[in-house]
C-alpha cells in the first residue's frame, strides 16, 4: 500500500539540543496512526516539521494525495502545507474566541476559496455566490460534528470539548486528506473523549481523510489506531499494531509502564 505522508531521515536542532534525531514514519490511506511518547521525547517538533512551523535541519517529508502525483512539502511555509491536503490542530486550543463558531469554520475554508482582494472590495456576483457557498460549506461541516446548535454563539462562550471540536471542523474546513491532530482528548472528561473516539472514527471512514494524532490517554489510542509509532529523546524506538506496542519491552520500559494492558 502506498504512503500519504513519508518522512526520512528527518531531524531537527534548536542550537546544541538536537529534539528529532534520524526519524523515519509512514503514515497508510485510510489508518489512524498515533505517536505516543514522553514529555519533550520531540512529538510535537515532528508535527511542527510536517505543518511548515519548522524547517527541519535534515531530512525530507513527502506526501501524497490518494489518486495524486509524490509531493516533497519539506521547508514549505503553513499555507504551503495546508493547501497542499494537510491539516491540523493544537495541544492547546487555537480559536478566534470572539467570532462565532460559523466564522470560526468559514475561515478555514479560506485556502479554498478563489476570491482576491479586488472582489472581496467590489462585491461583485462571483464573490457573493462564493461566500453562499463557504457559509455553506461551514454549516454543512458543524452539522456533522456536531455544532449546529451552537452556530452563532461567540467561540469563546462554548464548553471547552466543543471548542476542541471546533477546533477540529475548522481543520476540515480546508478539505484535507490527512489530519493531524495534536493530543485532542487533553482536558477531557471521559464521555467528551468518548465522543472525541466517536467523531475521529467517523472521520476516517465517513469522511475518508487519514489521521495522524499524538495522545497520551492510551485507552484511546489503543482502542482507536491501527498503526503506532513510539518516541524518545527524538528518536523512534518502535513502530507496530496497538497489540505489539503494548507488548515491546523497551516501550514499556520508556513510557507505558507495567500497568499498559489494564
Amino acid at each position: 500500500m502506498n504512503t500519504i505522508l513519508e518522512a526520512r531521515k528527518l531531524s531537527m536542532n534548536f542550537g546544541g539540543l538536537r529534539a528529532l534525531d534520524r526519524v523515519d514514519i509512514d503514515v497508510l490511506p485510510g489508518q489512524i496512526t498515533a505517536l505516543i511518547g514522553p514529555n519533550g521525547a520531540g512529538k510535537t517538533t515532528f508535527f511542527n516539521c510536517i505543518t511548515g512551523i519548522y524547517s527541519p535541519t535534515e531530512g525530507d517529508i513527502f506526501i501524497t494525495p490518494p489518486g495524486g502525483r509524490q509531493k516533497r512539502i519539506t521547508g514549505l511555509n503553513i499555507h504551503r502545507v495546508t493547501e497542499s491536503g494537510v491539516a491540523r490542530t493544537f495541544q492547546n486550543v487555537r480559536i478566534f474566541p470572539d467570532m462565532t463558531v460559523l466564522e470560526n469554520v468559514m475561515i478555514g475554508r479560506h485556502c479554498r476559496t478563489n476570491t482576491g482582494v479586488l472582489g472581496a472590495i467590489l462585491r461583485d456576483k462571483g464573490t457573493m455566490e462564493e461566500e453562499k457557498a463557504i457559509v455553506a460549506r461551514s454549516y454543512e461541516i458543524l452539522k456533522k460534528i456536531g455544532l449546529t446548535e451552537h452556530v452563532n454563539l461567540l467561540a469563546r462562550n462554548l464548553p471547552y470539548g466543543a471548542q476542541r471540536r471546533l477546533e477540529i471542523a475548522r481543520a476540515l474546513a480546508t478539505d484535507p486528506f490527512l489530519l493531524l491532530l495534536d493530543e485532542p482528548a487533553a482536558g477531557m472528561s471521559p464521555q467528551e473523549t468518548k465522543d472525541l473516539e466517536a467523531l475521529i472514527i467517523s472521520i476516517r471512514d465517513e469522511w475518508e481523510i487519514s489521521v495522524f494524532l499524538i495522545e497520551h490517554d492510551m485507552r484511546l489510542v489503543m482502542g482507536l489506531s491501527d498503526s503506532v509509532y513510539v518516541m524518545d529523546y527524538g528518536e523512534m524506538i518502535a513502530r507496530g499494531t496497538p497489540q505489539e506496542i503494548r507488548q515491546n519491552p523497551e516501550v514499556i520500559t520508556a513510557y507505558l509502564g507495567e500497568d499498559v494492558s489494564a
